[in-house]
């Protein structure tokens, strides 16, 4: 078993943690605008970068990414893959100079249902078919299922914490 093809799924949310923190540290954030920085960044690099890279090994190596997820290479899905994680990475980023809490909440519920979906279809594989290829199963399965129930987890988080700053609720 090749650990790192099992755990890269985790590096863009890692390191999307570290830039936070060191962007707290720096500013001196408090109460929400804490919050508001770590899922800014979860969104931007934990989700955004990771789905432009995503999209782009779909499409520049589609062969090599089909058989660490346990397809067979030369299928036009990786297209249609690459396409659609290039898109949602970009949407992703975006959440960067978008702040909205509208903007972001649409980019969690989009990409969410995709990944929800996806991680399910690693389920399915693994169950019908037995494929625990690298990226079939693992981290990626878990991320794809688990990452969106954390970033609208941030978010509602961030939502009340707000609320409660401002004097919103009891």
């Amino acid at each position: 078993m090749d650990l790192v093809a099992y755990l890269w799924p985790l590096v863009f949310p890692l390191l999307g943690v570290a830039i936070a923190l060191i962007h707290i540290r720096v500013k001196g954030h408090e109460g929400a605008k804490r919050l508001e920085t770590v899922l800014m960044w979860q969104l931007a690099i934990g989700l955004g970068l990771n789905m432009a890279y995503s999209g782009f090994g779909h499409l520049v190596i589609p062969d090599q990414v089909a058989e660490s997820i346990g397809w067979p290479p030369g299928s036009p899905f990786q297209r249609e893959v690459g396409m659609w994680d290039v898109a949602m990475g970009i949407v992703g980023l975006l959440c960067l100079k978008f702040k909205s809490e509208g903007y972001w909440t649409a980019t969690i519920i989009g990409t969410g249902i995709f990944l929800i979906g996806a991680g399910l279809g690693h389920v399915y594989e693994m169950v019908a078919g037995g494929n625990f290829a690298p990226n079939n199963a693992g981290a990626m399965m878990y991320m794809d299922l688990f990452y969106p129930l954390v970033l609208a987890g941030l978010l509602i988080w961030l939502h009340r914490k707000r609320e409660e700053e401002a004097g919103l609720l009891p």
